[in-house]
């Protein structure tokens, strides 16, 4: 329930008055568990400008979640269940495990990520045609986190082929499109738009989700607002109607629905004149670190102790060590030694250029190059 004042406005403290410069009614009071309509209007509206291809492809209306790790969560809830097989990369995200495997007893299945400096097409088939049983999970993010690699369009080609013959085989594909580094791309011939706009018309038997959001993409990690589409070839009013439905009723039942006053703040966000290009601003300085990191690696020295894994987009880059050094004494020596944060999975660190500002970047990978020199060092010793 909620309290109203005499006049009808929602009852609240007066110290957030002058705190905030939006409408009573745009901050307190509940907003739907499907998200507020006008911005579930506005972004698929965004949806259609960013992903040209989409063209008149009928889709749903986007969901209102709180952020997309909770998208993936309600997805999870949603379309899997207990020993289902959720195929991805062999570079992910770790919240992956905790949702499939951890809340709903599914099998998280990786295919190698690259072969010969791209996307490894034959193991993704190889995992698609292992899955047993009518139905496929498919979980596809790129720009991919941690990798910071997003296919080629004809990569992009390939993967929609895969899917599609799994389709006319009569299974049920479900592919969820984690968004969440949607639009930063930093090189030619990489596949701008979503993969969703090559797979939301593709079959009968492919539902395409897009997981996407401003949380990256506008840069409001704490706001927690993020968004579920639906796309499926002959997709019917009534059948994105139920699919709504039924996502908004999982959110109802889940944590009711999502922060009003960060939806209010993004409306007003997208209709300031300056938006566009203050986005663009904040690209270019994202794309200059990004090239400096990728000159750096011009420095053969570097390739005694680690080599860069494929990488042309999003937030991060991965570099995978070389002479069996041991990822984690590499992390802990950068850490106590060289003052350097990085995440360790396996024998691949991964650095987070968009934290790093463009002048340090250079001494980012001289930290790194020592780290490893003095762990080789002391293997050595030893």
């Amino acid at each position: 329930g909620e309290a109203v004042e005499d006049d009808g406005t929602s009852m609240h403290l007066p110290a957030f008055d002058s705190l905030i410069n939006l409408p009573v009614n745009s901050i307190f009071p509940y907003a739907p568990s499907f998200g507020k309509p006008e911005l579930r209007e506005l972004w698929k509206s965004f949806i259609f400008k960013k992903n040209p291809s989409l063209n008149n492809t009928i889709i749903s209306k986007p969901i209102a979640t709180n952020g997309l790790t909770h998208g993936i969560s309600i997805l999870g809830y949603l379309f899997t269940d207990a020993n289902d097989s959720v195929v991805l990369s062999d570079l992910y995200w770790e919240n992956y495990n905790l949702i499939f495997e951890n809340a709903y007893g599914a099998k998280v299945v990786t295919f190698e990520l690259f072969k010969n400096g791209g996307f490894n097409i034959e193991a993704f088939s190889q995992k698609l045609n292992a899955v047993e049983g009518d139905k496929v999970n498919i979980l596809l993010n790129f720009p991919n986190n941690p990798s910071g690699y997003t296919p080629l369009t004809a990569e992009i080609d390939m993967i929609v082929t895969e899917i599609s013959k799994q389709a006319e085989k009569g299974k049920n594909v479900v592919v969820m499109i984690d968004d969440a580094y949607f639009g930063l791309v930093y090189e030619d011939k990489v596949f701008t738009e979503s993969i969703f706009v090559k797979l939301a018309n593709l079959h009968e038997n492919v539902l395409a989700v897009k997981l996407d959001g401003p949380t990256k993409e506008d840069y409001v990690w704490g706001f927690r607002v993020g968004f579920i589409t639906y796309g499926i070839k002959n997709g019917s009013p009534e059948l994105y109607e139920a699919l709504e439905n039924k996502t908004a009723g999982a959110i109802r039942g889940n944590i009711s629905n999502i922060s009003h006053l960060s939806q209010s703040l993004l409306m007003n966000v997208y209709s300031n004149a300056d938006y566009d290009n203050s986005k663009k601003r904040k690209y270019d300085i994202l794309k200059s670190r990004y090239d400096i990191l990728k000159e750096t690696f011009k420095n053969i020295k570097y390739a005694e102790y680690f080599e860069p894994v494929p990488f042309n987009s999003g937030y991060f880059m991965c570099v995978r060590l070389k002479k069996n050094l041991n990822a984690e004494q590499v992390r802990l020596q950068l850490l106590n030694q060289y003052s350097t944060g990085v995440i360790v999975l396996g024998n691949v660190i991964r650095l987070a250029f968009s934290a790093v500002p463009k002048s340090k970047i250079p001494e980012l990978m001289e930290n790194l190059y020592n780290a490893c020199k003095d762990v080789d060092a002391s293997s050595l010793i030893y």
